[in-house]
């Protein structure tokens, strides 16, 4: 019975939270560190206090999906909840994006972190859907966000330094990221390092850390066919061009499962790949693709252009610049997997040898290459579960709600170290 409610994600009738959530009111704060930085068992024992409440408002927004760019609601629901916890809360920003400022009363350095609110639109939903669904967990990620912002607030007399909230719109169109940095928030705020958690099929309790690797960026092509025989050949070039791929998308359970397993393999068959589409419409076939390291556009661009000239006539264009991979600096990481197991256990942590799969692309790659910091997989498998129920974007995506209680107790006592370092 404990799986079964651990699994479930949304409860009939379950109502909107309208004004704020009903945090516990009285006492202070337990376990504040005495005269030096606050702890992370003070930090662990609010944010355990604070974790029903997460878990309602993750419910709340999950039962309130928007598309990219149309975030009103969920913006106006994070922003009240960080008013509440007394930080300064700027709305409007980049779209439908809001930041938070939580300021320490001890000097240190500036910090910040991004959770991204949107719901996955239809066409992007495996085997597609009829309207916006959070499928890709990003109505955990905002209930992780606030749950931090909220534990961190309590202990503001400790804290160091000073924490910027970045609740970002649009992060499934690849847009939200660049709207959010040409606000000028990062250079206002004065921020230093960024870090984000973003659901993942691993065991709930279990951080899965990107070092050196991350999520691959994309590409597209199309290329035009001319003649009589420009349908046919149409046909045959996409079969060409398919052969340029060295890994197959997944198909199957069972396909997700062996590349997850894969990920984790050092020197494996996704330390170096090409993931390719290539689909014939009409006199044209429209090529998508990524790869790993991003370095590689520039040799699969020159064979997508030689394998289209030997048909006649073909013409090839790339309509822009290749979306960037995100990677994360090894160091962060390292320092990252070192706070993890010893705040939550040696298990908590493991390590990713490769480009996630099934090579979905990341605008936070935009805020790394710009700045140092983390980007880790939040475990969100429940015990037993199908391999589809933690896996983004597919329609039996189920998330083990214990697992925001997990991230807020691990990434708070991680912002409070970094912001906290001379």
């Amino acid at each position: 019975m404990e799986h079964a409610l651990a699994r479930r994600t949304v409860l009939a009738g379950t109502a909107a939270v309208s004004a704020g959530l009903m945090w516990a009111a009285t006492g202070e704060a337990v376990a504040r560190g005495r005269g030096g930085p606050v702890t992370q068992t003070a930090l662990s024992t609010e944010a355990a206090r604070l974790e029903q409440a997460l878990i309602r408002l993750r419910r709340d927004l999950h039962q309130h999906p928007e598309a990219p760019g149309q975030e009103r609601r969920t913006a106006a629901l994070v922003a009240r909840e960080l008013r509440a916890a007394g930080l300064t809360v700027t709305t409007g920003v980049g779209g439908h994006g809001v930041v938070g400022v939580l300021a320490g009363s001890r000097p240190g350095r500036t910090v910040a972190y991004r959770a991204d609110m949107d719901a996955v639109p239809p066409k992007d939903i495996v085997g597609g859907g009829t309207a916006p669904a959070h499928l890709c967990g990003h109505d955990v990620h905002t209930a992780v966000g606030v749950g931090v912002a909220r534990v961190l607030a309590r202990f503001r007399k400790e804290l160091s330094g000073t924490v910027v909230f970045l609740f970002q719109p649009a992060e499934e169109t690849l847009s939200g990221a660049r709207a959010l940095i040409d606000s000028g928030v990062l250079e206002r705020e004065q921020v230093e390092e960024i870090h984000a958690l973003h659901c993942g099929p691993f065991p709930v309790g279990r951080f899965a850390l990107t070092g050196g690797f991350g999520m691959p960026g994309q590409d597209k092509a199309e290329v035009t066919l001319t003649g009589p025989d420009a349908l046919d050949d149409a046909r045959r070039l996409a079969a060409d061009l398919g052969g340029l791929a060295t890994v197959a998308l997944p198909q199957t359970p069972a396909d997700l499962e062996r590349i997850i397993a894969e990920s984790r393999t050092p020197d494996g068959p996704l330390t170096r790949f090409i993931a390719l589409r290539a689909v014939p419409q009409q006199a044209q076939v429209t090529v998508s693709y990524r790869c790993w390291p991003q370095e590689r556009y520039v040799e699969v661009r020159e064979s997508i252009r030689r394998t289209a000239r030997s048909y006649p006539g073909a013409g090839v264009r790339f309509p822009a610049d290749p979306f960037p991979a995100m990677v994360s600096p090894e160091r962060d990481a390292r320092l990252l997997g070192r706070h993890l197991r010893r705040a939550l256990g040696h298990d908590s942590a493991i390590e990713l040898h490769a480009a996630f799969p099934p090579f979905s692309g990341e605008d936070f790659a935009l805020f790394l290459d710009r700045i140092p910091g983390t980007f880790t997989f939040l475990g969100v498998r429940a015990p037993g579960a199908p391999v589809t129920t933690s896996y983004p974007h597919y329609p039996d995506f189920s998330p083990d709600e214990r697992a925001i209680g997990v991230g807020v107790r691990a990434m708070a006592g991680w912002l409070a170290q970094r912001a906290h370092r001379a």
